[in-house]
């Protein structure tokens, strides 16, 4: 037998064991995100210029967005290789990917605290992984993708090894760019390892910059065209990532996604609030309390706090508190908690156990999530599908770019969503919302367009919003002048082209 001619610590070993356990538990956990074709606008965007890029786009010029390129080529390789008529290929990456983010918190949680924290932090990410929306959790989109290399950016430099971690932060990066924070805590650990080794630190700040700079600078100046990608991806996203707009609307959303997410891991945060608590009374009367178990050299926690702050200022960036942006947080949030059981000598049952009860309610409620927007979709998809050929084009006025993916119709504009066009965003309210308010030069290339091409198909699906085409009066005029209404899906409007 194979298994009997595998040595033992093979067989027996913790990897061993830990591995596939940690496999199912990610499987399972994201098991419901296979029930619907398409979670978020995030995965339609990401579908809809995948088959842009297959159909010989380029990025950062036919095709745009505010991301970096990584995800979107990933997308399209994984539409290459299975087609580009379900998403179930990302889903299974995404759960590869949460697998892979487990396994390195498992590794720096059993350097630290021993094998029994390794493996309970492994699990327990797992497990507060879905603790947010549906929406956020079990879609297939930036953050999940770029948070195994936020954390390996992380191990890299426990282990002083500063031009993987420059390599593995810039991964990160080209992710999603706020997973480029994590950079804080990379450059952190350097500065504290040579302050406590006593030697130089400019060769190990030199070797993770250079490791940092390196893929962006392929990605930006030979994988991509140079001035797009810096456009799109640094400069080009002022107005979108401001503070103006409906102040208490961002504030309420960025309260209850963090109180959300408190619910889902308040068996990690009880313990960890009550170890602060404890070592501020110890502060107080003179004496802090020794740090238990096998620490890193620095002694303390302190570096992964400034983790989590990094990741903190990567969920505040933009001002939009999404709900996916807090799974950045969870990373640096389980190892805290893990470090706080262990040195308190809690027992890991109760925390464990409300952790299984709270996943199981996210998962629970994943399964039972309304779909009146899915279903309005795919309605409207379907009928655009009925009333036009393969070769004709669409354009989506609204913030659902699924809708191009779900009608399997070509865009007729590289702007997916009005938001290009309006600096409509995130719900953030109707301040700077408007024609003046648009991308660079956005109004120019969508006539330019539109001028060679009008789409056979319009879709309003603004409904109140305000960039609606009575508030837009250039979409107002091209609707009047060109199209009539042929069908009404609950606010979402299609028109067809009238030729004369």
């Amino acid at each position: 037998m194979l298994a009997a001619r595998l040595p033992s610590r093979l067989r027996t070993g913790y990897w061993t064991r830990l591995v596939p356990a940690l496999a199912v538990l990610a499987t399972l956990t994201h098991l419901p995100s296979f029930v619907r074709p398409v979670w978020s606008p995030d995965e339609g965007y990401l579908a809809t210029q995948a088959r842009m890029l297959a159909d010989g786009g380029v990025l950062y010029d036919t095709v745009v967005d505010r991301k970096p390129p990584l995800l979107p080529w990933l997308y399209e390789a994984a539409f290459a290789v299975f087609g580009s008529l379900s998403l179930w290929p990302l889903r299974v990456l995404a759960i590869v990917a949460h697998l892979a983010t487990a396994l390195l918190l498992v590794s720096i949680a059993r350097g630290r605290w021993g094998n029994r924290a390794g493996a309970a932090a492994g699990a327990l990410y797992l497990l507060v992984s879905i603790g947010l929306s549906p929406e956020d959790t079990q879609a297939a989109t930036f953050e999940v993708f770029m948070l195994p290399s936020m954390v390996a950016a992380f191990r890299y430099a426990e282990r002083r090894r500063w031009m993987a971690a420059g390599v593995a932060t810039a991964i990160c990066a080209l992710t999603k760019q706020t997973g480029g924070a994590v950079l804080l805590p990379v450059l952190w650990m350097l500065l504290q390892d040579a302050r406590h080794r006593g030697v130089r630190w400019p060769g190990a700040l030199g070797k993770a910059l250079f490791g940092f700079a390196i893929p962006i600078g392929l990605v930006a100046a030979i994988l991509t065209k140079p001035k797009g990608f810096l456009f799109w991806v640094v400069t080009g996203s002022g107005d979108y990532a401001s503070l103006d707009g409906a102040l208490l609307l961002m504030i309420g959303r960025a309260l209850g996604n963090a109180a959300i997410l408190a619910a889902a891991a308040l068996g990690l945060v009880v313990p960890l609030v009550r170890r602060l608590r404890a070592r501020r009374r110890a502060v107080a009367a003179g004496a802090a309390p020794p740090l238990p178990g096998p620490l890193v050299a620095h002694g303390s926690t302190t570096d992964l706090w400034v983790w989590l702050g990094s990741a903190a200022i990567g969920v505040s960036t933009g001002f939009h508190f999404f709900g996916h942006y807090y799974l950045q947080l969870m990373p640096p949030l389980v190892l805290l908690g893990a470090g706080a059981v262990t040195a308190s000598a809690l027992r890991w049952r109760p925390v464990l156990l409300y952790s299984v009860v709270a996943s199981t309610v996210f998962w629970c409620l994943a399964l039972a999530w309304p779909g009146q927007r899915l279903d309005r979709s795919a309605k409207v998809a379907t009928a655009v599908a009925e009333q036009t050929g393969p070769t004709d084009t669409m354009l989506v006025w609204g913030m659902h770019p699924e809708l191009y993916w779900l009608a399997d119709r070509r865009p007729a504009s590289r702007f997916l969503t009005a938001g290009f066009l309006t600096n409509y965003s995130g719900g953030k309210g109707d301040r700077k919302v408007g024609e003046a308010y648009s991308v660079e030069d956005a109004w120019k290339t969508f006539d330019q367009e539109l001028s060679r091409n009008l789409p056979e198909i319009v879709v309003d699906d603004s409904g109140k919003a305000p960039y609606s085409p009575i508030r837009i009066p250039r979409i107002e005029r091209l609707l009047d002048a060109h199209y009539q209404m042929v069908g009404l899906t609950g606010d979402t409007v299609i028109y067809r082209l009238v030729r004369r």
